[in-house]
């Protein structure tokens, strides 16, 4: 068995279109993605999201990749707590990501 890395591991929350996501409307015009916006501004505010935003293809969704002090208890109840999430625009996915390679200063 491999040993454990012991390099930061970061949390990548991916959105996709949920039930509620009308296809070929502009991100910016789907109902509820402000609200989802000023939620991810919230941890981004606080220091936690390190990059964030769309998928620049219509119709695919966007990430958020975490700070290293994010837990994954952490982002999950931020997650699922995004009221885009809620009203059933987008749907989630937390996938971990070790930054293998990242330039520090």
């Amino acid at each position: 068995m491999a040993e454990q890395s012991t390099r930061p591991v970061r949390y990548v929350v991916i959105h996709k279109p949920g039930p509620k996501w009308q296809t070929g409307v502009d991100y910016r015009q789907q109902e509820g993605v402000g609200e989802h916006v000023q939620h991810y501004l919230k941890l981004h505010q606080q220091g936690k999201l390190q990059l964030g935003g769309p998928f620049l293809l219509p119709d695919l969704g966007g990430m958020m990749i975490t700070t290293k002090d994010v837990t994954y208890e952490e982002i999950e109840a931020f997650a699922a707590a995004d009221p885009a999430v809620t009203f059933g625009l987008l749907i989630y996915e937390i996938r971990p990501w070790m930054t293998a390679m990242e330039h520090e200063g």
